[in-house]
Protein backbone atom coordinates (compact mmCIF):
# COMPACT_ATOMS: atom_id res chain seq x y z
CA UNK A 1 0.00 0.00 0.00
CA UNK A 2 1.05 3.34 -0.58
CA UNK A 3 2.02 5.92 1.65
CA UNK A 4 0.64 9.38 1.31
CA UNK A 5 2.80 12.39 0.77
CA UNK A 6 2.85 14.97 3.55
CA UNK A 7 1.00 18.36 2.56
CA UNK A 8 4.69 19.71 2.43
CA UNK A 9 7.08 17.12 1.73
CA UNK A 10 10.48 18.00 1.97
CA UNK A 11 13.30 16.58 -0.54
CA UNK A 12 16.18 16.56 2.12
CA UNK A 13 13.54 14.12 4.29
CA UNK A 14 12.99 11.97 1.72
CA UNK A 15 16.38 11.17 1.05
CA UNK A 16 16.90 10.73 4.76
CA UNK A 17 15.03 8.09 4.43
CA UNK A 18 16.19 6.27 1.80
CA UNK A 19 19.94 6.39 3.16
CA UNK A 20 18.30 4.94 6.34
CA UNK A 21 16.49 1.91 4.02
CA UNK A 22 19.59 1.57 2.44
CA UNK A 23 20.95 -0.38 5.20
CA UNK A 24 17.98 -2.65 5.59
CA UNK A 25 18.47 -2.99 1.38
CA UNK A 26 22.27 -3.91 1.90
CA UNK A 27 21.34 -6.32 4.35
CA UNK A 28 19.67 -8.46 1.61
CA UNK A 29 21.09 -7.51 -0.96
CA UNK A 30 25.10 -6.26 -0.30
CA UNK A 31 25.65 -4.13 -3.93
CA UNK A 32 22.47 -2.28 -2.85
CA UNK A 33 22.88 1.37 -3.86
CA UNK A 34 21.49 4.76 -3.05
CA UNK A 35 19.78 4.88 -6.11
CA UNK A 36 18.55 1.06 -4.86
CA UNK A 37 16.53 2.90 -1.78
CA UNK A 38 15.73 5.81 -3.38
CA UNK A 39 13.57 3.95 -6.43
CA UNK A 40 11.97 2.18 -3.37
CA UNK A 41 11.41 5.19 -1.27
CA UNK A 42 9.67 6.29 -4.73
CA UNK A 43 7.82 3.22 -4.93
CA UNK A 44 6.30 3.82 -1.52
CA UNK A 45 4.60 6.82 -2.26
CA UNK A 46 3.07 5.67 -4.95
CA UNK A 47 5.77 7.07 -7.67
CA UNK A 48 7.20 4.97 -10.72
CA UNK A 49 10.49 6.50 -10.15
CA UNK A 50 12.81 8.93 -7.92
CA UNK A 51 12.92 11.22 -10.71
CA UNK A 52 9.13 11.72 -11.02
CA UNK A 53 8.72 12.04 -6.84
CA UNK A 54 11.58 14.49 -6.98
CA UNK A 55 9.88 16.51 -9.29
CA UNK A 56 6.43 16.40 -7.44
CA UNK A 57 7.96 17.69 -4.68
CA UNK A 58 10.26 20.68 -6.27
CA UNK A 59 6.47 22.09 -7.81
CA UNK A 60 5.56 22.39 -4.42
CA UNK A 61 3.71 18.78 -4.62
CA UNK A 62 0.87 20.26 -6.55
CA UNK A 63 -1.83 17.36 -6.93
CA UNK A 64 -2.10 15.79 -10.53
CA UNK A 65 -5.65 16.38 -9.88
CA UNK A 66 -5.77 19.98 -9.51
CA UNK A 67 -6.83 22.16 -12.38
CA UNK A 68 -10.13 22.40 -14.92
CA UNK A 69 -11.40 19.39 -16.68
CA UNK A 70 -14.00 19.32 -19.79
CA UNK A 71 -15.80 15.69 -20.02
CA UNK A 72 -14.52 14.36 -23.92
CA UNK A 73 -18.12 13.16 -24.59
CA UNK A 74 -16.66 10.80 -27.79
CA UNK A 75 -15.19 8.63 -24.91
CA UNK A 76 -17.62 9.10 -22.00
CA UNK A 77 -20.30 6.41 -20.74
CA UNK A 78 -22.67 8.47 -18.42
CA UNK A 79 -24.55 6.61 -15.84
CA UNK A 80 -28.25 5.82 -18.10
CA UNK A 81 -30.52 8.04 -15.09
CA UNK A 82 -27.67 11.24 -15.54
CA UNK A 83 -26.88 11.53 -19.23
CA UNK A 84 -25.82 15.01 -20.13
CA UNK A 85 -24.66 17.38 -22.93
CA UNK A 86 -20.84 19.40 -21.63
CA UNK A 87 -19.76 19.21 -18.04
CA UNK A 88 -16.90 21.01 -17.24
CA UNK A 89 -14.91 20.17 -13.39
CA UNK A 90 -12.77 22.50 -11.49
CA UNK A 91 -10.90 20.28 -8.84
CA UNK A 92 -8.58 21.66 -5.76
CA UNK A 93 -6.74 19.93 -3.43
CA UNK A 94 -5.42 20.71 -0.55
CA UNK A 95 -3.75 18.23 2.18
CA UNK A 96 -6.53 15.56 2.14
CA UNK A 97 -9.38 18.00 0.97
CA UNK A 98 -10.41 16.97 -2.87
CA UNK A 99 -12.83 19.92 -3.96
CA UNK A 100 -15.06 19.37 -6.84
CA UNK A 101 -16.58 22.78 -8.48
CA UNK A 102 -18.43 21.56 -11.55
CA UNK A 103 -21.05 22.73 -14.29
CA UNK A 104 -23.19 20.32 -15.83
CA UNK A 105 -25.36 20.69 -19.06
CA UNK A 106 -27.94 17.86 -18.34
CA UNK A 107 -30.05 16.31 -21.33
CA UNK A 108 -32.53 18.62 -21.36
CA UNK A 109 -30.05 22.27 -21.85
CA UNK A 110 -30.31 22.76 -18.22
CA UNK A 111 -26.92 23.91 -16.58
CA UNK A 112 -26.55 22.88 -13.25
CA UNK A 113 -23.51 23.84 -11.03
CA UNK A 114 -22.56 22.14 -7.38
CA UNK A 115 -19.53 21.98 -5.37
CA UNK A 116 -18.70 19.02 -3.49
CA UNK A 117 -15.70 18.09 -1.33
CA UNK A 118 -14.32 14.73 -0.21
CA UNK A 119 -11.98 13.44 2.88
CA UNK A 120 -9.60 11.54 1.04
CA UNK A 121 -7.86 9.91 4.18
CA UNK A 122 -10.02 6.44 4.50
CA UNK A 123 -12.18 7.56 7.38
CA UNK A 124 -15.89 7.37 6.72
CA UNK A 125 -17.94 10.65 6.83
CA UNK A 126 -21.76 10.83 7.11
CA UNK A 127 -23.73 12.75 4.88
CA UNK A 128 -26.97 14.66 4.50
CA UNK A 129 -29.05 12.13 2.46
CA UNK A 130 -27.69 9.00 4.66
CA UNK A 131 -25.07 7.53 3.03
CA UNK A 132 -21.35 7.86 4.85
CA UNK A 133 -18.76 8.26 2.30
CA UNK A 134 -15.12 7.15 2.51
CA UNK A 135 -12.54 7.86 0.18
CA UNK A 136 -8.40 7.47 0.23
CA UNK A 137 -5.77 7.75 -2.04
CA UNK A 138 -4.57 4.39 -4.48
CA UNK A 139 -1.58 6.66 -5.39
CA UNK A 140 -0.54 9.96 -6.35
CA UNK A 141 -2.92 10.01 -9.30
CA UNK A 142 -5.88 7.81 -8.01
CA UNK A 143 -8.67 7.45 -5.63
CA UNK A 144 -11.12 5.55 -4.51
CA UNK A 145 -14.71 6.49 -3.01
CA UNK A 146 -17.16 4.01 -1.93
CA UNK A 147 -20.86 4.96 -0.43
CA UNK A 148 -22.22 2.60 1.79
CA UNK A 149 -26.33 2.49 3.77
CA UNK A 150 -25.93 0.55 6.75
CA UNK A 151 -23.90 -2.22 5.93
CA UNK A 152 -24.03 -2.09 2.31
CA UNK A 153 -21.89 -0.83 -0.39
CA UNK A 154 -24.11 1.60 -2.77
CA UNK A 155 -21.83 2.65 -5.00
CA UNK A 156 -17.56 2.74 -6.00
CA UNK A 157 -16.30 5.43 -7.57
CA UNK A 158 -12.40 5.71 -8.67
CA UNK A 159 -10.90 8.30 -9.90
CA UNK A 160 -7.89 8.10 -11.88
CA UNK A 161 -4.73 10.89 -13.47
CA UNK A 162 -3.40 9.29 -16.61
CA UNK A 163 0.52 8.93 -16.32
CA UNK A 164 0.96 11.98 -18.80
CA UNK A 165 -1.70 13.78 -16.41
CA UNK A 166 -3.83 15.00 -19.17
CA UNK A 167 -6.70 12.46 -18.72
CA UNK A 168 -9.31 12.42 -15.49
CA UNK A 169 -11.20 8.95 -15.98
CA UNK A 170 -14.29 8.55 -13.53
CA UNK A 171 -15.59 5.20 -13.01
CA UNK A 172 -18.52 3.76 -11.23
CA UNK A 173 -20.69 0.84 -11.18
CA UNK A 174 -22.65 1.88 -14.42
CA UNK A 175 -20.26 4.61 -15.99
CA UNK A 176 -17.43 6.14 -16.93
CA UNK A 177 -16.33 9.50 -17.46
CA UNK A 178 -13.29 10.54 -19.44
CA UNK A 179 -12.32 14.28 -18.65
CA UNK A 180 -9.65 16.16 -20.52
CA UNK A 181 -7.21 18.97 -18.80
CA UNK A 182 -7.45 22.23 -20.27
Amino acid sequence: MSRQLPERPNLEHLKKQAKDLLGDLRTAKPDAQLADALHAIAREYGFPSWPELKARVEQGAKSPFTGRWVADLSRTTPHAANQFRSATIDISVSGDVVRFSDAVVDDAGKLERRTNAIRVDGQPLGTENGYVLSARWLGPRVIEAVATRGNEVEERGRYEISADGHTLIITARDSRIVLTRV
